[in-house]
C-alpha cells in the first residue's frame, strides 16, 4: 500500500481540500522511516510551525521558494539527479508559472506556455525518478469553470 516510489504522483483537488496537508503528513511518515524529503513552496505559502505540528521534521525538510516555473522544475530535477532524496512534494502545478509570462505584459497572451513546461520537465524526469527512486508528488488545484 500507499504511494509508489520511483514515480510522479499527482494530489489534485479544490481549494482548501487538505492537498497539502496530505503531502506534509507522507513527508512526516518518510522521515520516520529514515528517507530525506524536500518541499517545493512555489506557492510561498507553507507554513512550518503547521508542518511541525503534523509531525514534520522542518529543520531536516529541504525547503526551496522559486521565482518561477522553470526555477522549481530545474530544483526538483537536481535533486532527483542527486539520489539522495527520498520524495519531493511539489506545491503547486498552478503556481509553476514560466519565466516569459512573469516577465510579460499584463494581458499578454501566452497559450500552452505552462503546459509545454512541464510536458517538456515530465518527459525529462521521469527516467531519472524511476532509476532513483525518488518519489515525485505534484500538488495541482482544481478550477470551477465561471458561469
Amino acid at each position: 500500500g500507499g504511494l509508489p516510489r520511483g514515480r510522479v504522483v499527482e494530489i489534485y483537488g479544490p481549494e482548501s481540500s487538505g492537498k497539502t496537508t496530505l503531502t506534509l503528513q507522507v513527508i512526516a511518515e518518510m522521515q520516520k522511516l529514515g528517507g530525506t524529503a524536500a518541499f517545493i513552496d512555489a506557492e510561498h505559502a507553507l507554513d512550518v510551525q503547521y508542518a511541525a505540528k503534523l509531525g514534520v521534521n522542518v529543520p531536516e525538510l529541504l525547503i526551496s521558494q522559486p521565482d518561477t516555473g522553470e526555477q522549481a522544475l530545474e530544483i526538483t530535477d537536481a535533486l532527483v539527479r542527486s539520489g539522495s532524496i527520498d520524495m519531493i512534494v511539489i506545491d503547486s502545478v498552478a503556481a509553476l508559472v514560466p519565466k516569459a509570462e512573469i516577465e510579460g505584459e499584463m494581458g499578454d497572451s501566452l497559450p500552452g506556455l505552462q503546459a509545454r513546461l512541464m510536458s517538456q520537465a515530465l518527459r525529462k524526469l521521469t527516467g531519472t525518478i524511476k532509476k532513483t527512486n525518488c518519489m515525485v508528488i505534484f500538488i495541482n488545484q482544481i478550477r470551477m469553470k465561471i458561469g
